[in-house]
């Protein structure tokens, strides 16, 4: 788990079947101090997450794949929870 800030959404006309009903989100995932940490990730988001939010994202595809109960989703990162300013 890692904290994120929401930096944006994706659009998509044609995706993977298992992501049907998701929203799509760009998070960067922060570090030490809220400095960016890697490269800005998509996300898939259920929660109702909103731009300039903080979050709270998972990497375990496993788990993410679960949640999508598809095996062969190609989504890795999703929320887990929102940070109340």
């Amino acid at each position: 788990m890692q904290i994120a800030k929401i930096i944006g959404r994706a659009t998509s006309t044609v995706k993977h079947p298992s992501l049907q009903g998701w929203k799509l989100l760009i998070a960067q995932p922060l570090g030490v101090n809220d400095k960016p940490d890697g490269a800005p990730q998509l996300i898939i988001d259920g929660l109702g997450a909103a731009q300039g939010d903080l979050v709270v994202i998972t990497s375990d595809g496993k788990t993410v794949r679960e949640t999508v109960n598809a095996e062969d989703s190609p989504i890795r990162f999703m929320v887990l929870g929102l940070i109340d300013p």
